[in-house]
């Protein structure tokens, strides 16, 4: 009786048992999610971009950085066979924006080619002269008294004092006094040599460096003078000076040496190697550590005709306006020469991944589906470079986030799907040869 008892309560528990166990396993089995196929995102609500663990039903702001939530999409729509090519590489929305991940269209554009190069600024040897004596004497004054001084164009720059000057103005009055008696008589005319005679001191005196003015000044004064000033034939600085005050000069002799900077010569030196590029006309950048911030520009006017032995140089001239005689000669400067060259395709140089053997471009085959090619590239100018061949125009890129989309092709396909050998594909090769070497 008591057997029978006991036999009846454990068969009550372990029905209890069963039936509690099926309960909960058919309860798990109807509240599963349905699966995702690979290549597919199940959409649900929101997620934080930066933290992707975060979830909600409504749109809103991340509890943890505040930044807006974003609608979780479909995947990419990928199927597993494109899968599996290692080459594919598939990125989720979140993945897009934590990598920033930006991409343009492959397009046919011009292109320059930039020669850089170096030079000095050197004096405009066309805006460049002296001041010559036009007759000799002593330096009675001398108005421009040190170098750096500048000076304009029919401005006094010293005093002669001269004997000749002095005979010379005593023959022109003497005829000019005669010319003037003469004309007041009642004679009609005089003689033909005294109007020559005053013809020939005119001359004389314009030989010796008379202006017009200087002659209506002695006409006036009836005085001749033993000082002429001497006037500087164009405008500019003062680079050298010959003469002091009191020094006696024949003529001809130079006095001061003047040089307009309003105008400079820049020369630069480009490698031989450079030359078929080079011409008369090339338009050139240039910079100087002088002056931060500003930018010059002009054009290539001349190509010497010989090299530097020594450097394997070549050098140019450049002719650039110089406002506010900030550029000086001698300074140094950085240059950069334009070389148009023909229409191509171009990406931008960050969308180019250079392992040093291979060049590797992600190009979008797909919205976020990324497939990897090899290119060759040609010039680059400036943050472009050209495509020589593996792209056509039209297909699209990615130009940052690049070395993302290379690490979770490593993730995802293994190493071989990298643009760049990991370091234990290169150690197993250096181990491989030591093993060769030890045999």
């Amino acid at each position: 009786m008591t057997m029978n008892r006991t036999v009846r309560i454990i068969s009550s528990v372990m029905l209890v048992v069963v039936a509690i166990a099926g309960g909960y396993i058919y309860g798990r089995r109807g509240s599963a999610p349905p699966a995702v196929t690979k290549g597919q995102a199940h959409v649900d609500g929101y997620t934080c971009p930066m933290h992707p663990f975060i979830i909600k039903e409504r749109a809103g702001s991340c509890p943890v950085c505040a930044m807006e939530l974003v609608k979780k999409t479909a995947g990419t729509g990928i199927t597993d066979k494109e899968l599996k090519n290692v080459s594919h590489v598939a990125l989720s929305p979140t993945q897009q924006i934590m990598a920033n991940l930006a991409t343009v269209a492959v397009a046919v554009q011009p292109l320059s080619k930039d020669i850089a190069c170096t030079g000095i600024v050197a004096y405009n040897q066309e805006r460049q002269g002296k001041v010559a004596a036009w007759l000799g004497g002593h330096i009675d004054r001398l108005l421009v008294k040190s170098v750096g001084t500048e000076v304009k164009k029919g401005m006094p720059v010293a005093e002669i004092f001269s004997l000749d000057l002095y005979n010379a103005e005593e023959q022109y009055l003497l005829a000019y006094k005669t010319v003037k008696i003469l004309n007041s008589s009642v004679s009609s005319s005089f003689p033909a040599n005294t109007q020559m005679a005053l013809g020939e001191a005119s001359e004389r005196l314009r030989m010796l460096g008379f202006k017009e003015k200087q002659f209506e000044l002695l006409q006036k004064s009836i005085t001749p003078s033993v000082r002429i000033p001497l006037y500087s034939p164009f405008s500019g600085v003062v680079t050298e000076k010959f003469v002091q005050e009191g020094q006696f000069v024949n003529v001809g002799d130079p006095l001061l040496s003047i040089a307009d900077l309003s105008s400079i010569w820049v020369e630069l030196e480009v490698f031989e190697s450079d030359l078929p590029s080079i011409k008369v006309g090339r338009e050139v950048t240039m910079v100087s550590p002088s002056n931060p911030g500003q930018t010059y520009h002009g054009k290539v006017k001349l190509v010497y005709p010989f090299l530097d032995p020594k450097t394997r140089t070549l050098r140019l001239r450049v002719e650039i306006p110089n406002p506010g005689l900030k550029l000086k000669p001698e300074m140094y400067v950085t240059a950069t020469i334009k070389v148009p060259m023909a229409d191509s395709l171009v990406v931008p140089v960050g969308a180019v991944m250079d392992t040093g053997k291979r060049q590797v471009v992600w190009v979008e085959s797909k919205p976020g589906v990324f497939l990897q090619r090899d290119v060759k590239i040609g010039d680059r100018s400036g943050n472009d470079v050209q495509i020589l061949a593996g792209l056509k125009a039209g297909e699209k890129l990615a130009i940052t986030g690049g070395y993302l989309i290379d690490s979770e092709a490593q993730l995802s396909h293994g190493a071989e799907a990298s643009s760049i050998p990991p370091a234990s594909a290169r150690n197993k090769g250096k181990l491989d040869m030591d093993d060769m070497k030890m045999k």
